[in-house]
């Protein structure tokens, strides 16, 4: 029993001194998340060849940190992931639709525009 203990609290000792990533995002990476997305539903639906998807890529996260563009990166597949949520994999018409209305909707249009948002908490 004593043994079993121990081996507890050094295995939960090991975990809580790994260092972590904060799991909460900025404005500014929330924003820059919603426009990748944007950016990644064009790309899925064939509107960007190569070139023109490194371009916006960078207009996204150029000169940010790698680490922040990681999250941001993780974060706008996240979006995409929920849209597709449910879709089989066969389907593409519906992929495409909800990718389609995604790349039209207001999210992306902001992504186009040079818009400032000011948020108070």
């Amino acid at each position: 029993m004593m043994f079993r203990n121990l081996c507890v609290l050094m295995s939960l000792t090991a975990t809580l001194s790994v260092p972590t990533q904060a799991l909460t995002l900025s404005s500014v990476e929330l924003d820059a998340a919603a426009q990748l997305g944007c950016v990644l539903a064009d790309d899925a639906l064939g509107y960007l060849n190569e070139d023109q998807f490194n371009d916006r890529f960078d207009d996204v996260v150029g000169g940010l940190p790698d680490a922040q563009v990681d999250v941001i990166y993780a974060k706008a597949l996240g979006y995409i992931d929920g849209l597709l949520f449910g879709v089989t994999s066969g389907d593409s018409a519906i992929a495409n639709r909800r990718l389609e209305s995604y790349s039209n909707s207001g999210s992306c249009a902001y992504a186009a525009q040079a818009v400032s948002r000011t948020v108070s908490l």
